[in-house]
C-alpha cells in the first residue's frame, strides 16, 4: 500500500465566476468537472485541471459566501504547479506581469525554479520547474501545450509542531523524510518529482488559520482503486477516526484529520471524470452523482451563472 502523490486539492472561493474566469483563462487549466457539494448542494464544486482531467493535476473549489481567511498555522498554506521548466517560467513570470497578477521574482526553493503568485482572493499558489511524469496538454487552454501547467505540487502545510504529524505521515500513510531546508520538512510519497512531496512548514510562532475565501479546505492522495477498502481498515486498525468510506461517484474517498488539524483525503484513482461526460464534452454542463439527480431543478435554480 503506497500514496501515488497527489490526487486533488479543495479550496475556498466566494467568487465562482471570478475564480472560472482566473483558473480557465489565466491559467489556462480546464474545467473538467462543474457539480455541486454534495453535502452542501447550494455551493459549487469546481474542478480545474489538465487536459484529461488526470489524477494529480485538479485544484478544486467550494464556492461559499465567507469573508477572507485568516492566515496562520494548522492549515495549508501554498499550493504548487508543476510546469516543464525555466523557459515555462520566463514565460509564465511574463504572463503573470502582463495580465496584473500579484506574483513575485523568479527564485530558487529546495533546488527548483519558482513563481510565488496569488489568485484575487489570496489564494497562495506557486510554478514549480519539474518534467517529471506525462503531461496531458488541453488543446483549448489560452496557454501555449509546452507552457501548460502539468499538475500539482509540491503542496506545503504549516503545523506548530513537528512530532505528531510526522508520525502519521511516516507510520500510517508510508511517507518517507527526504531533506530539509530551512524549518521546512519534504516528505516522499510514490511517484515522480514534486507531484510526491508535501512539504511540511514548522511554524510554532504563527496563530491558528481561520478557512475563509483563500484558504485551502482539504488535500487529497491518490491511491490505486485495488488499494481502498485496505486503506480504509488500515484507517480502522490503528484507531484514526475517520469519515469512513465516501462514495463521491468519480472516486471514492476516506477523510481524516492529522493531529495539528489539517485535513486529508484518500482518494482513489478512478473511475474518473469520463464516468458520466464524454472526454470532449467534460464540465461544459452541470454534472450531478446518481443520488443527487432527483433534485437537479432545484439545485440548478440556486446556482449563479458562470
Amino acid at each position: 500500500m503506497q500514496l501515488n502523490g497527489f490526487h486533488h486539492l479543495t479550496a475556498i472561493t466566494a467568487d465562482a465566476p471570478g475564480n472560472h474566469k482566473f483558473y480557465t483563462k489565466t491559467l489556462g487549466l480546464r474545467l473538467v468537472k462543474k457539480t455541486v457539494n454534495q453535502d452542501d448542494t447550494s455551493a459549487y464544486h469546481l474542478f480545474y485541471a489538465d487536459g484529461e482531467g488526470s489524477p494529480g493535476t485538479d485544484i478544486t473549489f467550494f464556492d461559499w459566501p465567507v469573508g477572507p481567511e485568516r492566515r496562520g498555522t494548522h492549515a495549508i498554506t501554498r499550493t504548487g504547479f508543476r510546469v516543464a521548466g525555466e523557459e515555462a517560467l520566463k514565460f509564465w513570470h511574463h504572463r503573470l506581469t502582463m495580465l496584473g497578477v500579484k506574483h513575485g521574482k523568479l527564485q530558487d526553493r529546495d533546488g527548483r525554479p519558482v513563481i510565488d503568485f496569488e489568485d484575487a482572493e489570496g489564494q497562495r499558489l506557486s510554478l514549480t520547474a519539474d518534467d517529471k511524469g506525462a503531461a496531458h496538454p488541453w488543446a483549448e487552454s489560452s496557454v501555449p501545450a509546452e507552457h501548460q501547467i502539468r499538475g500539482l505540487g509540491p503542496i506545503t502545510i504549516s503545523v506548530p509542531d513537528l512530532a505528531p504529524t510526522d508520525m502519521v505521515l511516516t507510520r500510517l500513510m508510508g511517507m518517507t523524510p527526504a531533506r530539509r531546508y530551512g524549518d521546512t520538512h519534504v516528505y516522499r510519497m510514490a511517484g515522480e518529482g514534486a507531484v510526491a512531496e508535501l512539504h511540511v512548514a514548522v511554524e510554532p510562532n504563527l496563530p491558528p488559520a481561520q478557512q475563509g475565501a483563500g484558504a485551502v479546505h482539504h488535500v487529497a492522495f491518490n491511491i490505486p482503486s485495488s488499494d481502498y477498502q485496505a486503506w480504509a481498515e488500515r484507517l480502522r486498525a490503528m484507531k484514526v477516526p475517520n469519515s469512513g468510506p465516501v462514495d463521491r461517484f468519480w472516486f471514492k474517498s476516506l477523510y481524516f484529520r492529522e493531529p495539528n488539524g489539517v485535513l486529508f483525503e484518500l482518494a482513489t484513482d478512478g473511475p474518473g471524470f469520463a464516468t458520466d461526460e464524454d472526454m470532449a464534452k467534460l464540465g461544459t454542463t452541470l454534472s450531478l452523482p446518481p443520488f443527487l439527480e432527483a433534485k437537479r431543478a432545484a439545485i440548478e435554480a440556486g446556482l449563479k451563472p458562470l
